[in-house]
């Protein structure tokens, strides 16, 4: 079975353009990343999908391959999907590109979502960690995933969730991790597939599987790491960085 990563990489994000050029402990966040996932050594290929030639440059000097996508996506998955057609795969990770801690035992546990009998009717999956902080459980930069009994996912949101009606009740908080991985054919459904109003309202593509009845499975995972949304999760990331962890 061929795998591969592909790490979709916009300049202009909207809460902190260009965040994936900026320096962290003496790299930039995309090369991190990249350098991160390609050292798992669990992939046939990892590539970089972005919109500007400054990212290609900065991969290539890494001594990586970037592939050029046009700049306007509604999300990173619709980013390698334009892409993903032309290139041999059978499983196909989706990194952001601001996740410069990725780490190989986390990946290992997604990809194995597909083994087995179990796995085989699993058509996507992705990771999500315990958030015990109360300030970013009502933080809005942390998406939180509801998940069932079998690890299936039933809801995403920017808003805590579940709501605790009855303090009494200790529920888990699960943070999304922005890292899935898709077999072939169900990444290319994602594509053809129109965004819903959830989707749209929360700024969440994962929630179009949802709307559309499409079941998503969770991997929990221990501690990744810093998600690079704004400037101050970059200080995070250089303070973790500077710790020695991740």
């Amino acid at each position: 079975m061929r795998r591969i990563a592909l790490i979709p990489a916009r300049l202009g994000a909207t809460r902190f353009p260009r965040k994936l050029l900026a320096p962290l402990g003496g790299k930039t966040v995309i090369r991190r990343t990249f350098e991160a996932v390609r050292d798992t050594g669990l992939f046939d290929a990892v590539l970089v999908v972005t919109d500007a030639d400054e990212i290609r440059a900065e991969v290539e000097r890494a001594g990586g391959e970037a592939r050029m996508s046009r700049g306007q996506h509604d999300s990173g998955t619709d980013r390698i999907a334009e892409v993903v057609e032309g290139l041999p795969a059978d499983l196909v990770l989706n990194v952001q590109g601001d996740e410069p801690f990725t780490r190989r035992e986390p990946l290992e546990r997604l990809l194995g979502a597909f083994d087995g009998p179990e796995g085989e009717g699993v058509g996507v999956a992705s990771l999500m960690q315990e958030l015990h902080d109360p300030a970013l459980i009502q933080d809005p930069n942390y998406v939180k995933v509801a998940v069932d009994f079998a690890g299936n996912a039933l809801f995403f949101s920017r808003s805590p969730i579940p709501y605790l009606r009855d303090p009494s009740v200790r529920p888990t908080f699960w943070e999304h991790i922005g890292v899935y991985a898709f077999r072939r054919d169900a990444l290319l459904r994602f594509a053809r597939l129109p965004a819903g109003p959830l989707e749209r309202a929360e700024k969440v593509e994962c929630l179009r599987f949802l709307e559309h009845g499409i079941r998503m499975r969770m991997v929990a995972t221990d501690y990744m790491g810093v998600e690079i949304d704004t400037p101050e999760d970059l200080r995070r990331a250089e303070r973790l960085l500077a710790g020695g962890e991740g």
